[in-house]
């Protein structure tokens, strides 16, 4: 068993991150045990698929419908929900892609021209 810092340390979070994630319910929050909450293994295990699912790009609201997915055996929705996560992944590249060329061409612009305003800034006004 581990205190709310040890929990935090283990699964690479600070511990108002962990708290946060109690409010929103994504962890449980455990009763006092001697006037201190305790922790284990299965607390890791959830906080870590919280951190791993966040860097596929997940919400917090569907991270939650994930961990309410993962006591079941709902493979249809899980994969639903990975194929919308991919939708919105492609289009985040597609527009990242878009930047990366136009502020390459803003930065040759930039770097030819000696004289008048910055083709970069310039752009960025409205």
């Amino acid at each position: 068993m581990r205190t709310i810092g040890k929990l935090a340390e283990d699964g690479g979070v600070g511990v108002e991150t962990v708290r946060f994630y109690q409010r929103k319910g994504l962890l449980g929050t455990p009763t006092r045990d001697g006037g201190i909450r305790r922790y284990g293994n299965e607390d890791v295990r959830q906080l870590r698929f919280i951190r791993k699912a966040q860097k596929a790009g997940f919400t917090l609201e569907e991270i939650k419908e994930l961990i309410d997915l993962d006591a079941g055996q709902d493979h249809h929705r899980v994969h639903e929900l990975a194929a919308i996560r991919i939708e919105k992944l492609d289009v985040q590249i597609t527009e990242l892609h878009r930047a990366r060329e136009t502020l390459r061409r803003l930065t040759k612009e930039c770097a030819e021209g000696a004289s008048g305003p910055c083709p970069i800034l310039a752009t960025f006004e409205v």
